[in-house]
This record gives C-alpha cells, structure tokens and sequence, in this order.
C-alpha cells in the first residue's frame, strides 16, 4: 500500500491526493508514466518524479527513517506489509501515569520471540537502544501518545526515527475504539487465565508488590501480562492492515 500514497510529496495531502487517482493515477509507476497531471503545476511534476524515484530506491533498500520523516504519521500503516518481519510490537509498563514515574518494563517482540527489559535488572538506555536499532518499524497501541514520550523522557533520544503504526488510531478508523483489553475480543483473542482479568492499575500494583517483597511470582505475572499486550499486538496489526488495505483499495475503485 506504501506505493498507492502520494501524500510524502510537498502539498500533496488526502484532498489532492483522491483528486490524482480519481484521474487513475494510484500508484507510484503510474505517477511516473505521465508527463502531466491535473492538480500539480507543470513546473513541479519533473520535481516530484526525482522524489517519487528516490522513496522507490528508499523503500527498496529498506530505508524506512526516510518514510517516517516523510509521511504523516496517519499513513504509517502502510508500511507494514512491506516491513512486518522487520518490526517491534513494543509495549511498556510504569510506576504510574505522571511524567514523575518511570519505566519499569520494556516488552519486545519481533513476531517470533518476546525479550523483556526489567528495571534494575537488564533495562538502561544502552542496552534499549540497540535493542531497537535492529529493527525497521514500530508497533504500538497508543503509544505515540504514551508509550513513545515515555521512554523518550527517561532515555532521551532511545527510539529510533522509523515509521510507527499506532494500533490506537488503526482500530479507530476501522470501527473499534476503547483500550486494548476492550478491542481485542473484536479480534477472537482471549487471554489466559492468569492474567484475564488484569488491567494497567494492576500492573503498577504487580510491580509496587515486588519491590517491596521481593517476591519474583508478582514479576512474573508482570511480565506475563506485558507478554500478552505484545504478542496480541501483532494479531491486531495483521487484520487491522488489511482491513485498512481493502477500505483504500474499494473507496479508490469508486472514483
């Protein structure tokens, strides 16, 4: 789908951009087979085919900081089918919600393997940020909004510039609004019975327990529940994607 958008090119937002295609211009190849266009100044088309020739070079060595500097953010899901095997469905848990309280848990996931970074035991900013150097683009629910700034304020500059797919504002514009916990039965997931019931109250609670007894049962269910949120995550993305694929594909067939 990355390669349906013009929306990376210097005033070409949704309005311009359906006004191109209506004109059966939908992909980067047929952006680049016409001399002219109706909407664009003559002057800019040779312009905008230098860049539409630059994001094909980037996207085909895999160079997605170029995209995320490029796009807004609402179009980042493009990406995903491209860059899926490449991503970190990424989840944290704190202390608490104030930007006073801190990081207790980092849980990673690359659709395989899950790798949790614990506070005081193997979470620091070094450590993070080769962690997430490894990969291509980000996976979140609601973490433009919170996860992100996060970790950001208590390891400045630790997330890398990669295109973010926030499953938040996904889900919103497929029908499904709320918490993670409130989506995910839309998506046929249920969770363990372990951690069924818990929810982020819980876990500030979980990792207070901990601290103050030392008990690495109430840890566990921590990182348990951190676990699913991540491992779930990528069930989300995968419908989510192409529920999201099919909606631009039939409104562009209606043009």
């Amino acid at each position: 789908m990355i390669q349906h958008t013009f929306q990376f090119l210097d005033g070409i937002g949704p309005g311009k951009e359906a006004r191109i295609k209506a004109q059966g211009i939908g992909h980067w190849d047929d952006f680049l087979a016409v001399e002219s266009i109706d909407g664009v100044q003559d002057g800019k088309k040779p312009y905008f085919d230098r860049k539409v020739k630059e994001a094909k070079q980037h996207l085909h060595s895999g160079n997605t900081s170029f995209f995320s500097q490029v796009l807004p953010k609402q179009e980042h899901w493009r990406l995903y089918n491209h860059f899926k095997e490449d991503a970190v469905f990424l989840d944290i848990e704190t202390t608490g919600l104030s930007w006073r309280d801190e990081v207790t848990v980092v849980g990673l996931y690359d659709g395989i393997n899950t790798k949790m970074m614990i506070k005081g035991i193997n979470l620091d900013y070094t450590l993070l940020k080769k962690e997430l150097q490894r990969y291509k683009m980000m996976i979140s629910f609601n973490g433009i909004t919170f996860d992100v700034p996060f970790l950001n304020k208590q390891f400045p500059g630790v997330v890398p510039s990669i295109p973010h797919f926030d499953l938040r504002f996904g889900c919103k514009k497929i029908g499904y609004s709320g918490g993670l916990k409130a989506i995910e039965p839309h998506f046929g997931i249920k969770r363990r019975d372990l951690v069924h019931d818990l929810h982020g109250g819980d876990a500030v609670l979980l990792w207070k327990m901990y601290r103050a007894t030392g008990d690495e049962h109430y840890l566990n269910l921590l990182i348990e529940y951190n676990e699913e949120d991540i491992i779930n995550l990528k069930k989300i993305a995968d419908t989510v994607y192409k529920k999201l694929a099919a909606g631009k594909e039939q409104k562009e067939n209606n043009c």
